[in-house]
């Protein structure tokens, strides 16, 4: 007896396949994504990066996955790639910074860099006259970044920095955070590169902005770097952005520690 599920009436014969949502070649292309190639690389990513990270490859399969196991063209058991083929999940380093490739069945579906902050062990602390705070790290992102126009992912790491500096779970009204974030909605609206707001135009007085302020560590570090990724369509940070630079930050003052 089939294990397929029933068609539903009037639904799709065509299911979603890797060549679909995928750039890859071959009779990879032609496959099903099925529920538990989804679930493997799900597996994969949570084991290697620590996390399903919005928009990675194994959203994406879950997606279709789910799609096709609604549709009935798919089981609910089946994994014509993942259980023969096998997915993988590979952290490298890349110039300083950590390539995360992903891969099914051989074929790379999806490839991007975040800040290494690995090496960072810092405990959460207050201290040190000689550690690089939240605010400091917000205000070198406006220099080495300076012309970059904020967009979401920068909106969303500058927030994840500023809850991390405050300790506290709201934005702050009229903080960088909402300053931020009213700026990458203009700037979506705003055709002209030069009428758009920078990270430079926003942060260069962040310190001042924060209401309560920390030496960055590594836990503050890859809280930022995830917010940053996780809302780049890209899955990537901005080099000498908000994301590197609490990354390089949170080094430097582990490194002053030792």
């Amino acid at each position: 007896m089939s294990q397929e599920q029933p068609q539903r009436p009037g639904a799709s014969q065509e299911p979603v396949k890797y060549g679909d949502v995928f750039n890859v070649t071959g009779e990879l292309a032609s496959k099903p994504i099925g529920p538990k190639d989804s679930a493997a690389m799900q597996s994969a990513e949570n084991k290697i990066l620590g996390e399903t990270p919005k928009g990675g490859a194994a959203a994406v399969m879950q997606s279709a996955a789910i799609a096709n196991e609604r549709a009935g063209v798919v089981s609910h058991n089946q994994a014509d790639v993942a259980g023969d083929q096998g997915v993988a999940v590979i952290k490298s380093d890349a110039d300083g910074d950590v390539m995360i490739t992903e891969a099914v069945a051989g074929q790379i579906v999806g490839q991007y860099r975040q800040p290494d902050v690995s090496a960072v062990t810092t405990p959460a602390m207050l201290v040190d006259p000689g550690s690089i705070t939240i605010g400091e790290a917000l205000e070198a992102a406006a220099i080495s970044a300076a012309d970059k126009p904020i967009d979401q992912s920068d909106a969303a790491a500058i927030q994840a920095a500023e809850m991390r500096a405050t300790g506290s779970s709201e934005i702050t009204p009229g903080g960088i955070a909402s300053e931020a974030q009213s700026a990458a909605t203009r700037n979506a609206r705003t055709q002209r590169f030069e009428d758009q707001a920078t990270l430079s135009d926003v942060l260069s007085d962040a310190t001042a902005m924060l209401p309560k302020d920390k030496a960055v560590t590594r836990e503050d570090a890859e809280r930022v770097v995830a917010a940053e990724v996780r809302n780049n369509p890209g899955m990537s940070t901005t080099p000498g952005g908000v994301g590197a630079a609490m990354a390089a930050a949170a080094k430097r003052n582990q490194n002053s520690t030792i």
